[in-house]
């Protein structure tokens, strides 16, 4: 577990994934097909729970203000500038069915922010952060 300073507010737009788990890869597809830069900008998974359900979305960081908007997305979310606890996770492709896990370890952390979001940075196809705010 690593520590990770997020330097300013992320604003992020995207879609929700409904039929989590599944539907995740086609939900990001969708979205990178979207966007007229393709793979020319971040992406991110962002989950919390309400109740027994687990919320995901699949999201793009913002070029600017109100893109989701432009795009007809479902949600507009600021992600906190801050300290974060982190894990970084290589060949995540491969890994897909316990990047759970890693959160799960997260989350076990008496720092971890209760009720903050889980953020999944995905910063190429080789690699990519999991974070939970710190409090």
């Amino acid at each position: 577990m690593e520590k990770f300073v997020l330097p300013k507010d992320l604003h992020l737009f995207g879609n929700r994934v409904h039929t989590f788990p599944m539907g995740i890869k086609e939900s990001f597809d969708a979205l990178i097909e979207m966007l007229p830069e393709g793979l020319e900008r971040p992406y991110y998974g962002v989950s919390w729970m309400e109740g027994e359900d687990v919320i995901y979305y699949t999201m793009a960081a913002e070029k600017f203000q109100r893109e989701s908007k432009k795009y007809n997305c479902e949600m507009g979310l600021t992600i906190e500038k801050g300290e974060y606890l982190a894990a970084t996770v290589y060949d995540w492709m491969s890994k897909t069915d316990s990047i759970k896990d890693v959160f799960d370890a997260l989350m076990k952390d008496p720092r971890v922010a209760m009720g903050a979001p889980c953020v999944e940075w995905y910063k190429s196809d080789e690699e990519m952060v999991c974070m939970i705010k710190s409090k």
